[in-house]
């Protein structure tokens, strides 16, 4: 049985990484969704609740699971039996990137292979730090993320938008 992982720090999970996500559960038996802590990054979500909203948004595929680490990620896909790493890609500043990522994670763990699977077009220019920027704006994310992070987003950065004149 195949297992793919597929890693981020999902502050907050979008619309474009469930893209990604429903095309990994087409191709492999089972794909394990990974918040992965990165001390580099400053978080809106706690790890917590982005574990709370990646399982709310992937229950009706039965073949993905959420996990968390504060490790590295190949060594989480070791642990775990996993062959495949993916990655999402919006463009090519994206593609770069992760190409970058893929040759450091060869490097460490030449046994795992990755896989780039972009996000639908009208996607592409969906991010984590958009979303939260669109929200303290005062913008609708609905189209953009799953219902029950735009009510986290709207839930944690309302206090902002009420106390700015």
């Amino acid at each position: 049985m195949t297992i793919a992982v597929y890693a981020g720090s999902f502050d907050p999970v979008t619309a474009g990484h469930m893209s990604v996500v429903r095309q990994a559960a087409r191709l492999f038996r089972h794909v394990v969704v990974v918040v992965a802590i990165n001390p580099d990054k400053q978080t809106l979500l706690s790890a917590e609740e982005r574990v709370a909203l990646l399982r709310e948004a992937v229950a009706h595929h039965p073949n993905v699971t959420v996990a968390f680490t504060q490790g590295l990620i190949v060594d989480f896909a070791r642990d775990i039996g996993a062959s495949v790493l993916l990655r999402g890609v919006r463009g090519a500043t994206d593609a770069q990137f992760e190409t970058t990522l893929a040759q450091n994670n060869r490097a460490l763990a030449p046994e795992l292979s990755t896989l780039f699977l972009p996000a639908e077009a009208h996607l592409a220019e969906v991010s984590s730090s958009g979303l939260k920027a669109r929200v303290a704006r005062g913008e609708d994310v609905s189209a953009f993320c799953p219902p029950a992070v735009a009510a986290k987003l709207q839930e944690r950065l309302a206090p902002t938008l009420r106390s700015s004149p």
